[in-house]
């Protein structure tokens, strides 16, 4: 490859790779070979396997879309649509929910448009406290779900499944599809509901 390195380079080449060979097989090395170089040229733009995971990291966060709520958007619609495309952005990488989970850092681009979120919230009736905890709860929870989804799948029992469980993996379609995860993010933005009117 004859492209000039340069960090978004290595960060999307890298994401390529995942897709290609999951977080496991990931490696400088494999990297380097990929972009056509020894891997002494990469630490130009990288100085560890983790500030490139960090970078990637970052490009899956952004990609979902990070800001306030749009003109006349509540906030209950924002977390919820802002849930969504998180959960997308996630799945669109094999290992994605891994790879942001395990992130040490993110930009001040994303910093950023997080202070923008938050300032939303506070002008929305939160306070800075309340506004961090829901973000980080949403958030927690989007990785939590996309990541047993990508190790796991639907996930089996190790003994047999009673009747109860039984009845309930036919009515609910198994613990992990789309229901499950908008039942969870509804109770989420419930409770937040009924502590945002505590605090008033």
């Amino acid at each position: 490859m004859n492209k000039k390195l340069t960090r978004q380079l290595l960060v999307e080449t890298g994401l390529r790779l995942l897709d290609e060979t999951g977080l496991d097989g990931l490696t400088v090395r494999r990297l380097a070979a990929e972009l056509g170089v020894q891997s002494p040229a990469l630490y130009w733009h990288i100085k560890t396997k983790q500030e490139l995971l960090d970078g990637m990291a970052d490009a899956i966060v952004l990609a979902a879309g990070m800001g306030p709520p749009k003109p006349g958007e509540s906030w209950q619609d924002w977390l919820t649509r802002r849930a969504r495309a998180y959960r997308r952005s996630l799945k669109s990488h094999r290992d994605g929910a891994r790879v942001v989970a395990g992130a040490t850092s993110l930009s001040q681009e994303a910093l950023d448009l997080f202070e923008e979120e938050l300032d939303a919230m506070v002008a929305a009736g939160f306070t800075p406290g309340l506004a961090l905890r829901t973000i980080s709860a949403v958030s927690h929870y989007t990785v939590g779900v996309v990541l047993r989804e990508q190790t796991e799948g639907q996930g089996h029992w190790a003994g047999t499944p009673g009747p109860t469980l039984r009845a309930a993996v036919a009515e609910a379609g198994g613990a992990l599809n789309e229901a499950a995860f908008e039942h969870g993010l509804l109770a989420l933005v419930d409770g937040t509901a009924q502590a945002l009117a505590n605090t008033s």
